[in-house]
């Protein structure tokens, strides 16, 4: 096929295909709904410095296989490892690969296009806000659901929406956990476009390659110029967000969020 390069399988979590300019980079674990482990924190981080030194890339799509975006962090997992030794190794491990992970996606210099394909929860939805412009399905299940699994929304969530839809309507989704739709993400200004599932990808990569088509610098250093005002608020904010998460990943309320969840009961909680 012409004008296509194949890599397959970049990390166990990632396929890539690049296609006259246009990298089309998929969250590939459709069986557990694209979640985010935090070995797959570092596959992120690896992928988006690559595709960022990639001459013969001049836009991103990044989008979900099956029938998800992404439903950010494992669950099971994470009720699994919850007041364990390695429990404790990720929370001690976030605060380095979450500040990794944000800052070579948001130093990408090529437009990056995020495909919502389906639900994105969480970092997943993080990710999807971190890109330069959004094209979701309108029926998506879309939110910041940290603190409903007794985490501080630290991964980015604490920067990214407030930059998006103001203060008050962070603060609205973030402390209660709430979810929209792609049609209700659009109107309260989180994404660009909501349509039909099936045709977010295609308009995705028209968005792309509209985008590669232009000169070079001044669609990367248009970029730039925007994102300094998100850099400002991920220096001022992240590495706080990133540590306050990680407190409350040793906390008995986030271990007995995550049983329950696992177990499917009502999570009674004790305040510490």
């Amino acid at each position: 096929m012409k004008g296509i390069i194949m890599s397959d399988q970049p990390s166990p979590f990632l396929s890539l295909a690049v296609e006259d300019g246009i990298a089309i980079l998929s969250l590939d674990a459709p069986d557990e709904l694209n979640a985010i482990t935090m070995d797959r924190h570092r596959e992120l981080e690896a992928v988006w410095h690559g595709l960022g030194e990639r001459e013969d890339v001049r836009a991103i799509v990044l989008t979900g296989t099956g029938r998800a975006f992404s439903a950010g962090g494992d669950l099971r997992k994470m009720a699994d490892d919850a007041g364990t030794v390695q429990g404790l190794r990720n929370a001690l491990r976030l605060p380095r690969d979450g500040m990794r992970l944000i800052r070579e996606m948001l130093a990408v210099p090529q437009p990056v296009v995020a495909a919502i394909n389906g639900d994105a929860v969480g970092l997943g939805l993080t990710l999807a806000l971190i890109a330069d412009i959004g094209v979701v399905a309108e029926d998506a299940k879309l939110g910041d659901t940290h603190v409903k699994v007794g985490l501080v929304a630290g991964d980015g969530g604490a920067v990214i929406w407030p930059a998006l839809v103001g203060m008050q309507r962070a603060k609205n989704f973030l402390l209660r956990g709430k979810l929209m739709s792609g049609a209700e993400a659009v109107a309260n200004g989180l994404f660009a476009e909501a349509l039909p599932r099936e045709a977010v990808l295609d308009r995705a990569k028209t968005i792309a390659a509209e985008m590669a088509a232009l000169p070079i610098w001044a669609v990367q250093l248009t970029k730039a110029s925007l994102n300094k005002q998100i850099e400002q608020q991920l220096n001022l904010v992240l590495d706080t967000s990133l540590a306050f998460e990680a407190m409350t990943m040793v906390t008995q309320d986030y271990a007995e969020a995550t049983r329950a969840f696992a177990d499917r009961r009502k999570p009674v909680y004790k305040g510490y």
